[in-house]
């Protein structure tokens, strides 16, 4: 199957898609573009909002406004009026890390993974922002976090540390967000691309966008790559469903690091772009605080 470009946004780098119920529209960043985008599919228009840092991860939060991930701390933010409270610095000690990947657990915490940018060594972490807006520290020793997305019943967090070409599963307790045993769930090795941004579907699934591989791909519950969503640019990041039946999967690209040439042949680097896979998602739970 083939995705289609939906939106020419020419993003920067597209990232942390996800489908707001509420307003009927798909929602992500462009990270170095320092601003966040909405689509309503319905409508065919969109909008978008300059901020005021990159921003790294975001959810809805259901009292109205946003949680963000910004590259060095998360906040709650209104969008409206640009009225920012920040909640926690993310690893001020190192500054090499800055917030990466993250999306709320079935409980309405938002879990927000590192990377190191600098040197890529496995130094950063995965934090959890609860309910109360206290923050814990989930796993550590990690070089660029990706791939957070949560199981159906909410028990199991899926996970990739990108450079180890592989996305993990660990136990989660919804009660109170932690994580404890992890295993391999699906290996990428002999992949073209590394699994970047995931999101689950209705049956177990997890679809993952594999950055520099030109394409999503569906890894069963039993941890085996059995669908694959060409897409027609280098570097997909993220997947989310959406749409009013949520059976349209929406895939965030990038242009970072591309070069004239790269960007020639692909002008579309950047776009929006959208497939229906044969299966349905489930919405993500907005940030309860």
């Amino acid at each position: 199957m083939h995705a289609e470009l939906v939106l020419d946004c020419k993003n920067q780098h597209g990232e942390g898609i996800f489908w707001n119920p509420k307003d009927k529209c798909v929602w992500w960043a462009d990270t170095e573009g320092r601003t966040i985008w909405s689509y309503d599919p319905e409508a065919g228009s969109h909008q978008v909002y300059d901020m005021p840092d990159r921003v790294c991860c975001f959810a809805a939060c259901d009292t109205g406004g946003l949680i963000v991930a910004f590259a060095n701390r998360v906040s709650l933010f209104d969008l409206d009026s640009g009225r920012e409270e920040k909640i926690c610095d993310f690893e001020p000690d190192n500054p090499e890390t800055r917030a990466n990947d993250g999306r709320t657990d079935r409980q309405g915490r938002l879990i927000v993974g590192g990377m190191n940018e600098v040197s890529g060594a496995a130094n950063s972490s995965v934090i959890c922002i609860d309910s109360d807006l206290t923050v814990s520290t989930l796993i550590t020793g990690i070089s660029c976090a990706n791939s957070t997305c949560f199981s159906v019943d909410g028990k199991a967090m899926y996970f990739a540390d990108t450079p180890n070409r592989e996305i993990l599963v660990y136990d989660y307790d919804p009660k109170v967000g932690a994580v404890t045993g992890v295993r391999q769930f699906a290996s990428f090795e002999g992949e073209p691309g590394l699994p970047d941004g995931s999101c689950i579907d209705a049956e177990g699934g997890v679809w993952n966008a594999e950055w520099s591989g030109r394409r999503v791909v569906r890894v069963s519950p039993d941890g085996i790559i059995d669908k694959v969503i060409e897409v027609p640019v280098w570097k997909p990041t993220c997947c989310a469903f959406g749409g009013k039946n949520l059976d349209t999967l929406f895939i965030t690209t990038s242009r970072l690091n591309s070069d004239d040439d790269a960007l020639a042949k692909e002008p579309l680097s950047g776009g929006l772009f959208a497939v229906k896979p044969g299966f349905k998602g489930v919405e993500d739970t907005p940030f309860r605080n």
